[in-house]
């Protein structure tokens, strides 16, 4: 494994390169993870596969400077930096953040995209959280707030799981990430570096379908996070291209001990 820098604009993104195969194939991790979360992949598939994996901004080692704004045409200018003159496809695969980063780049390069694996993927359905905080005026106000003095939404969080209107883990889930004042300020600057990409899902399943792409999704069954259900209602209409496995697993379906259900949807 080999973590490597580039410079685009005026930040510094790291990444990590590893395995050994021609096949290229561009990772993105989830929320507060890092490029590092794939790696074990290098010992099941480094042979028929060169993974790249980005740190997002505000995560790993990325330094993200200038502006809290980093959108899918950022990212794809990242990756041609990366590919340099080299122009063959790529196949794309993305963990719950990382998924909704996979499908806005397939939208807009679906011609250099040979598969999309998305694991427990963000992006399928609209958090009306985040929709509020990252893409309104109001809500982004409140947001701040939020973020200085977050003592009155801990307060309202509690008061709606105590009537069972937020269930248990999405309670225990905000609960982490902005009970700490360090944690509060990255989710800040993340939630609101990456607002702007959005996938558009009808035009993602109709380029599914123009362009014959294969689509492979991994879902938790015991995720409360992101459902199953999302996913399915996704395949509607491009199902002769997508499939859809749910494993004995909760949110973190990217780890070693599932490597026998990932493994089919990167390979077939």
């Amino acid at each position: 494994m080999e973590r490597l820098q580039l410079l685009y604009k005026t930040s510094q993104i790291s990444y990590i390169r590893f395995g050994s195969g021609i096949k290229p194939v561009f990772c993105f991790h989830g929320y507060g993870e890092d490029a590092a979360s794939f790696s074990f992949l290098e010992n099941y598939a480094g042979d028929q596969f060169t993974f790249f994996s980005i740190d997002l901004p505000f995560h790993g080692q990325t330094e993200w400077n200038g502006d809290l704004n980093c959108t899918t045409n950022d990212i794809r200018d990242i990756i041609e930096v990366i590919l340099g003159e080299n122009n063959q496809q790529l196949s794309l695969m993305g963990f719950s953040l990382g998924g909704r980063v996979a499908l806005s780049l397939y939208e807009i390069m679906p011609s250099q995209i040979d598969k999309l694996v998305l694991l427990a993927p963000d992006g399928l359905k609209v958090n009306s959280w985040y929709w509020l905080a990252t893409q309104t005026w109001a809500g982004n106000k409140l947001f701040v707030l939020t973020m200085r003095k977050p003592e009155w939404f801990l307060g309202f969080l509690r008061w709606l799981n105590k009537l069972k209107l937020v269930n248990t883990s999405i309670f225990k889930f905000v609960n982490y990430y902005i009970g700490d004042k360090e944690v509060r300020r990255l989710l800040y600057a993340r939630w609101t570096t990456l607002r702007k990409i959005k996938p558009g899902l009808k035009e993602i399943k109709s380029l599914i379908r123009s362009n014959k792409t294969p689509v492979r999704m991994v879902y938790g069954k015991h995720d409360r996070i992101i459902l199953p259900v999302r996913g399915e209602k996704f395949m509607k209409g491009i199902e002769e291209h997508c499939t859809l496995s749910v494993i004995h697993s909760g949110h973190q379906v990217l780890h070693e001990k599932h490597i026998q259900e990932i493994l089919p949807a990167l390979l077939h």
